[in-house]
Formats: C-alpha cells, sequence, structure tokens
C-alpha cells in the first residue's frame, strides 16, 4: 500500500524539471503521501570542499516559525543557572545526575545546552552524545552562559545545520500541517543563511542543487540560481 501511495505521490512530480521555490513547496505539501504530520526536509549541495579546514558551513538559526513540534531541551547546569533554565521552560536540568540518567540510556531529548564550568562533566557523556549531534558546542550556541535565552531560541525552533563529508547541508524545516507559506519562509531563512556562510575559498557555482521532500514523499528540485539570488537579496 505505501508503494502504491508512494507512486501516486511521485506522478506529481516531475523528475526532470527544476522548479521554483514557491512550486516546490506547494508540490512537496501536496505529495506527501502518509496520514501522519510528514517533516519537510531539504538538502542542499554545495560546492565546496568538506574536507579542507576553511571551507566547512556550518551554524544556527531562529525560523521564523519554528520546527512545528515540541522540542525536549536538557540543560547542564548548576546554581543560579540551573533556576535560569528552568524557567526558561528546560524539560530536564542537572549536572552528575543528568550524565547518570544519559548514561543509563536515557536520551528523550532533541537539545542539549551547557554552561561552559559544566563542559567537563558533559564530556562523560560525549561519546553518547556526540555521535546523536547533541553535544553542546559554542559555535552554534548551546555552551553558554545565557541558557535561559538558549532554551528559549530551542524551544521556539532553532535549526542547527552543517555541511556533511559529501558537501551536502541536510536539515528539516518543519512539518507537513504547517502549510508551504511557513514552510517556504523557514527555507528562505536557512538559505540566505548558506548564501552568508559561504567560504572565502570556496571557488565556481556555490548552490550546485536543492531539492526539497516530505518524509515519504518524492524529491522536488529546486531551480538552485534564482533560489540563492532570492536568498540573497533576503539577506541585504
Amino acid at each position: 500500500m505505501a508503494g502504491k501511495k508512494f507512486e501516486a505521490a511521485s506522478k506529481k512530480v516531475d523528475s526532470s524539471k527544476k522548479y521554483s521555490v514557491d512550486e516546490a513547496f506547494k508540490l512537496a505539501v501536496a505529495a506527501a503521501p502518509a496520514k501522519f504530520d510528514e517533516s519537510v526536509d531539504v538538502a542542499v549541495r554545495l560546492g565546496i570542499d568538506p574536507k579542507q579546514s576553511d571551507q566547512q558551513v556550518r551554524g544556527a538559526i531562529s525560523l521564523p516559525h519554528g520546527l512545528g513540534k515540541d522540542v525536549k531541551v536538557v540543560v547542564f547546569a548548576k546554581g543560579p543557572k540551573e533556576a535560569e533554565a528552568k524557567n526558561a521552560g528546560a524539560d530536564f536540568v542537572g549536572a552528575d545526575d543528568l550524565v547518570a540518567k544519559i548514561q543509563g540510556g536515557w536520551l528523550d531529548f532533541d537539545k542539549c545546552i551547557a554552561t561552559p564550568d559544566m563542559m567537563a562533566t558533559v564530556s562523560k557523556v560525549a561519546k553518547i552524545l556526540g555521535p546523536r549531534g547533541l553535544m553542546p558546542n559554542p559555535k552554534i550556541g548551546t555552551v553558554t552562559m545565557n541558557v535561559g535565552e538558549a532554551v528559549a531560541a530551542e524551544k521556539k525552533g532553532k535549526l542547527d545545520f552543517r555541511v556533511d563529508k559529501a558537501g551536502i547541508v541536510h536539515a528539516s524545516v518543519g512539518k507537513k500541517s504547517m502549510g508551504d507559506a511557513k514552510l517556504r519562509d523557514n527555507f528562505m531563512v536557512l538559505l540566505s543563511a548558506l548564501v552568508k556562510a559561504k567560504p572565502a575559498s570556496s571557488k565556481g557555482i556555490y548552490m550546485r542543487s536543492i531539492s526539497v521532500a516530505s518524509t515519504m514523499g518524492p524529491g522536488v528540485k529546486i531551480e538552485p540560481n534564482a533560489a540563492a539570488i532570492a536568498a540573497g537579496a533576503a539577506t541585504t
């Protein structure tokens, strides 16, 4: 049945065509075949060499419409910072007790924040958090003394992005139920951030290819040049 639904959804998309951003998101939502609220994900292939240290592309952005889901946040903090994190809506705040919980197999959270003084404690579970992309990192604002601000940003729907070994940035821009207009807005903010993050040493075409798809739906190609120009304009 799932195969038939995907086949029917695929017929709505011309796989040889590159669509405008607006058309692509309308199609991706319309062609999402599952009954559950699918995530809508984008893949942006960049003209960089990820093996070069000066061509790493990563960052964090606040999305205008959030991610369409409840984001569970844990914080490594003590004293006044523990209270600050709790008041901001953190789902769990702790120190050694949080380490023990994670070592015991508990990973029911989406984001992890720590104050700088807690990083020695966090390092005890680095091998568990690191491979799952949950390790706090100052570059994306998850190692900070401003824990209340960081928790609030994560709860609203902060998106962390980084290029993989193949030079592709994979990211979810929300849920199908948000509708194509809000998903498009979120995507354009991500694309603007990628345009701004272009390494100075990157030569040639920067935006090589872009596609969008729901969790169970077909991929929809986006015309990368027009999208990049629109994203560049959005940054000025």
